[in-house]
């Protein structure tokens, strides 16, 4: 399952996370259990960041389609 997370802090990383920007979250086991999150941040990359950076939301499919395609030209830009 594809989630998503909006950034509520990035005063160490300004250039890497905007914040109440909605972020695409992918699956790291061993990243949840340290407390991190890897997010695809605005280097079109992924990366670990401190959870608490972030909140978790549901989004709407349609929302969700957007995301995934505006994902999906970054990582191939």
């Amino acid at each position: 399952m594809t989630k998503f997370a909006v950034c509520i802090e990035n005063s160490a990383y300004p250039a890497s996370l905007e914040l109440h920007k909605i972020y695409r979250v992918l699956p790291d086991k061993d990243a949840a259990e340290e407390g991190d999150l890897r997010v695809i941040d605005e280097s079109g990359e992924d990366y670990l960041y401190p959870a608490e950076w972030f909140s978790a939301i549901d989004v709407p499919r349609r929302l969700k389609t957007s995301l995934l395609r505006r994902s999906a030209r970054l990582q191939s830009a």
